[in-house]
């Protein structure tokens, strides 16, 4: 190689560099120690201990930035560990460039240790594009490929396997080009269909709205799409849901039009959107479904209109008609459309959250959202992997801040933990309160390491049933009784948290767990309580 020639490394590192992805979130493996050996001062990596504590920590950096958040994974083996993650981050269109290592390239096909034969496939299909270039000199254009894809809407994780051998060969002088690319996307209605789903939406005599995660993450970016949801959502005088399962909050909470979160059931939805003829969904599937409820989808005269920035959304919805279009410019358009009707329900921030009863025989899962939301303010970002809670939560605490709620968007376990991490260091100005139950808790532990190692401003509260609570209310009502396994007894998370360098105590009263979580938003790094609860019977779990 000549002297000042730029290997593939240099060139990749450019593109990477002119994207702002200088923050790597890994566990290094061999395959991978070429491309970690050659980054420059400027970059920054974020060691995490198990390869899923990674992905969620990069799914919650992406989460606060809004950017792409890169990873860096150890060829097959890290990659298996990480899908329990990229289930979430790929349902909750989070960007991640996932950037696997693979043997040198000629021993592949020998099937040599930690050789990852067909890599690109192994990913799948929970990523949006998966390659291994097929000659070191594409590596660069690949890479730039892959961010431009993750952003790309509908945004979502991508995988890219690079050998190790290939990052030292000569790069191509056209690679210069790749950090000018950009993509843009114009997703405008047109004129005649903006009028069309007008005279929809002012001819309906019951409107609803249900709203989902892309507004919330479109209103991260710009503030200005909670205000037009708001607006809309007035001048229709419609009801407003959030969609089944939210992974975000995309209306606030204290809305008068606010009536809560549809739960997840094929006859829960239509029982509840009964009445209203006509239900617009904006930035969610129709719908995602978790409970097995067998009925019809919905009542006779219900029409519904999906607006999504995801065409497999509008492509395998089993009802209703389907627009695919920029979420945040078809809620600026309608809002400016639509007739408005006139008298408001109420003034913004009327609604109250009211406080659940206090439990005579201790503390209740909901009380710790109470004691929570008596503190809440601009500084807090809630990350909630408390199944039993996750109908609760939002109606609980005040949620009215664009980017202030998270919640897994698949069944991938291990995410609370991880990703408050990450979205702790995506936005260091905030304080990040996880609420994790005792089951979900042990699949992401690590991520306490990564936490004390940087010093986020994390407080990890384990809402504590001793079991899988959650699992428990299903088998109630499947008619399974008595399932093996549900019950996980006592763990000493107090002693975990404090292996791993977290300080952490344990309450079992409404007043311990108060004085603590006070006490843990004055620290300055994470803390861990580990919050004794009621089981889903009511009754004491320790």
């Amino acid at each position: 190689m000549a002297d000042g020639e730029k290997t593939v490394l240099d060139a990749s590192l450019e593109v990477f560099r002119a994207h702002g992805m200088t923050t790597i979130f890994g566990n290094p493996g061999s395959n991978e120690l070429p491309f970690l050996a050659g980054l420059g001062d400027d970059f920054r990596f974020v060691l995490g201990l198990h390869e899923q504590a990674v992905v969620g920590m990069a799914e919650g950096y992406a989460r606060a930035t809004g950017a792409p958040a890169l990873v860096n994974l150890h060829a097959a083996s890290g990659s298996g560990n990480g899908m329990g993650a990229l289930t979430n981050a790929h349902y909750g269109h989070v960007p991640l460039v996932v950037l696997a290592g693979q043997q040198v390239r000629r021993t592949v096909g020998q099937e040599t240790m930690l050789a990852s034969v067909d890599a690109s496939t192994l990913p799948a299909p929970l990523v949006k594009y998966s390659h291994e270039p097929l000659s070191a000199l594409d590596v660069p254009r690949t890479l730039s490929q892959a961010v431009l894809e993750a952003a790309t809407q509908p945004s979502g994780p991508v995988y890219v396997s690079v050998p190790l051998d290939d990052w030292d060969q000569s790069a191509l002088p056209d690679d210069a080009l790749l950090a000018q690319r950009s993509v843009a996307t114009a997703g405008t209605m047109s004129t005649s269909l903006l009028r069309e789903l007008t005279d929809v939406l002012d001819g309906a005599q019951n409107p609803a709205l249900v709203l989902g995660p892309q507004v919330d993450a479109a209103a991260v970016a710009d503030p200005t799409v909670y205000e037009d949801a708001m607006v809309l959502a007035e001048r229709l005088n419609a009801s407003v849901f959030v969609a089944p399962s939210p992974t975000r909050c995309p209306f606030p909470t204290t809305h008068p039009n606010f009536e809560g979160v549809l739960v997840p059931g094929i006859k829960s939805v239509r029982d509840r959107l009964a009445g209203h003829d006509v239900v617009l969904v904006i930035g969610a599937a129709t719908f995602r479904y978790h409970r097995w409820e067998p009925a019809n989808y919905l009542e006779p005269g219900t029409e519904v209109i999906q607006i999504t920035q995801d065409p497999r959304e509008a492509t395998r919805a089993p009802f209703g008609r389907a627009v695919v279009a920029d979420t945040a410019t078809a809620l600026a358009d309608l809002a400016a459309a639509t007739t408005d009707r006139g008298p408001r329900r109420g003034d913004r921030g009327s609604r109250v959250v009211t406080a659940p009863p206090r439990s005579e025989l201790g503390m209740s899962g909901t009380e710790v959202l109470a004691v929570l939301n008596d503190h809440v303010d601009d500084s807090v970002v809630y990350v909630n992997e408390t199944t039993t809670l996750d109908l609760d939560y939002l109606e609980r605490i005040v949620i009215d801040r664009p980017g202030m709620y998270h919640f897994p968007a698949s069944g991938g376990l291990g995410f609370g933990l991880p990703v408050a991490v990450g979205l702790a260091i995506g936005d260091p100005e905030k304080t990040i309160v996880a609420t994790v139950g005792d089951g979900s808790a042990n699949y992401g532990l690590t991520a306490l390491y990564t936490a004390a190692q940087l010093g986020t401003k994390t407080i990890f509260v384990i809402v504590n049933n001793s079991g899988y609570g959650a699992l428990s209310g299903f088998a109630e009502r499947m008619g399974v009784p008595g399932t093996p396994g549900l019950t996980l007894g006592t763990i000493d998370f107090v002693s975990l948290a404090q292996g791993y360098g977290v300080p952490a105590r344990r309450t079992t009263t409404r007043e311990e767990f108060e004085t603590a979580y006070r006490e843990a938003l004055r620290a300055d790094g994470p803390v861990l309580i580990d919050a004794v609860v009621l089981g889903v019977d009511g009754r004491p779990t320790a």
